[in-house]
């Protein structure tokens, strides 16, 4: 089978072998905002076992190391790094056993995440086509959960082959387990180690789902619970659209920001939305401007914990009715309610502007977009960070809020 681009569905047995090692590598190259001094040394294992291996060497030398994907989330200093960059290029897309009317595929971490969201579309596949046009790599999807239009990387993610740090075992993490939240995961709470693969979900049409219309035989995708996104489709929100109109929509609302990658675009030498959206108290909203846009966010139940006695007490603690008798203490009450805001329109009331750039600094915000931080020519990791601070300072003084950059720092 062939996808949008032209090659072949890899299998998880095409995949190629081998390993790639070099010393003295400069890492701006690697990465969309390309800044960063030269790694001491790099590998970049081609294969899943040439992975584990490489990674486990590593590990037992006791360099310091980081994993680098797509290097589209990441800030390299400019003095590089001096230590082992992991390099993940495996590469393949393998279809395995799924329920009725599901679309299982366990996808190496090397992919390249736009690709792979192509291959769905093509295919018929709903579930991802609201996160086209995203880049880096699928091993990086877990960790930041990535979304955007309504879609999130976890709505579809069934579990995580991870070749953990703490016990140089390979396990696997179901979702449940993941800890998946707004732009984070277990990952990001300390969890360290390595992906290797992610195996996802999706939705397979059947006939009664296509278009017959103007757009072609398409597979329609996921029900439009964006409002951009449903305004530039010309639908209500809940409508349904052939998968390939939402990613045609989605890439050009992307690209209308500056954020889908163009060698002619200076805008999309960036690392992306630099900063996420801030999640604040209920309370902490009213004393906000009338007109700054909040989301509510459901929050997160708390669980009981039921304290159980000492086994050779005898006791015996009933389960099986409700748990509210069993536990002591009051019964739990619900968390207060949470509401995310938008960090681009508190960077432009807080004076910082489309374009703006700190004196004789070679970074900027982006011309179309005010959440991304640019590399206008030969900027710096330092002229990087210096204007992120800047912008968090003045936010803070202006609303209270701190901003939190999205990239890791290296």
């Amino acid at each position: 089978m062939s996808g949008r681009h032209g090659r072949s569905e890899p299998h998880a047995d095409e995949q190629a072998v081998g390993s790639v090692e070099a010393v003295d590598v400069a890492l701006g190259p690697l990465t969309t905002l390309k800044v960063g001094g030269p790694a001491a040394r790099i590998i970049e294992p081609v294969g899943e076992p040439e992975l584990l291996q490489a990674v486990l060497g590593v590990w037992d030398s006791g360099d310091d190391w980081f994993v680098l994907g797509g290097g589209s989330n990441v800030v390299i200093s400019d003095d590089g790094f001096d230590g082992t960059v992991i390099r993940v290029a495996t590469r393949g897309v393998a279809r395995i056993v799924a329920p009725s009317g599901t679309v299982r595929l366990r996808v190496q971490a090397g992919e390249p995440w736009d690709e792979l969201v192509a291959y769905t579309v093509d295919q018929g596949w709903s579930g991802l086509e609201a996160l086209s046009g995203i880049p880096g790599s699928t091993g990086a999807s877990p960790i930041q959960n990535i979304g955007a239009y309504g879609q999130e990387a976890g709505d579809s993610i069934v579990s995580v082959d991870f070749l953990d740090y703490g016990t140089g075992r390979v396990e696997r993490i179901a979702r449940d387990d993941l800890e998946l939240g707004y732009r984070t995961s277990v990952f990001k709470r300390g969890k360290r180690g390595v992906v290797l693969s992610v195996t996802f979900s999706l939705t397979e049409s059947d006939a009664s789902d296509s278009s017959t219309g103007p757009l072609g035989p398409l597979a329609l995708g996921d029900p439009i619970v964006y409002p951009q996104l449903a305004a530039a489709l010309g639908v209500a929100v809940g409508d349904r659209v052939a998968l390939g109109a939402v990613r045609s929509a989605v890439l050009s609302l992307r690209a209308s920001k500056g954020m889908v990658l163009d060698a002619t675009d200076p805008d999309s030498v960036s690392a992306g939305s630099f900063f996420t959206n801030p999640i604040v108290s209920e309370n902490f909203a009213r004393g906000l401007p009338s007109d700054a846009p909040r989301w509510l966010v459901e929050p997160e139940e708390e669980p009981i914990v039921v304290p159980l006695p000492d086994p050779a007490s005898g006791l015996v603690v009933d389960l099986s009715g409700p748990l509210g008798g069993a536990a002591s203490g009051p019964a739990p009450t619900s968390a207060a309610p949470q509401v995310k805001l938008s960090a681009a329109w508190l960077i432009e009331r807080a004076g910082i502007g489309k374009g703006f750039s700190l004196p004789g600094s070679r970074a900027a915000i982006s011309s179309k977009h005010t959440l991304a931080i640019v590399n206008a020519g030969d900027a710096t990791a330092a002229d990087i960070s210096e204007l992120s601070r800047y912008i968090q300072n003045r936010v803070s003084a202006e609303f209270g809020v701190v901003l939190q950059p999205e990239p890791v720092f290296v």
